[in-house]
């Protein structure tokens, strides 16, 4: 009888939790899985540059779209970005938000480091 009892770390992950189901294994190797970004130099980068006001109450954010980096590059593009335009910022999906309206000085700022920008939108 006591050999037919489950024996309960037979079902639990590297964290101690219990795996009711899993389709591919179990999450060891969760860098596989992950989506590779190729962190690409800025002159091969076409970039958009475009404001927008939608679901933020009013309030005007520039918005610059189509980064092929990795993370820690476009941190520190976003923290030379909000210094040069004097605003805040975050990044939210490999896109980079700054509050107000900076579509012409992001512009320039974005062709002296190199990358390939324009304008999108009205």
């Amino acid at each position: 009888m006591a050999n037919s009892k489950r024996n309960s770390s037979d079902n639990r992950n590297a964290k101690g939790d219990r795996v009711v189901y899993s389709e591919f294994g179990n999450n060891v190797n969760s860098s596989a899985t992950e989506r590779a970004v190729p962190n690409l130099p800025p002159n091969q980068q076409n970039l958009k540059v475009q404001a927008s006001r939608k679901g933020r109450k009013g309030k005007t954010v520039t918005i610059i779209s189509g980064f092929q980096s990795n993370q820690e590059t476009l941190t520190t593009l976003l923290k030379q970005l909000k210094n040069q335009c004097g605003a805040g910022g975050t990044l939210k999906d490999n896109e980079i938000e700054i509050q107000g309206e900076h579509k012409q000085k992001l512009l320039e700022i974005l062709t002296q480091l190199g990358y390939k920008a324009k304008i999108s939108g009205g």
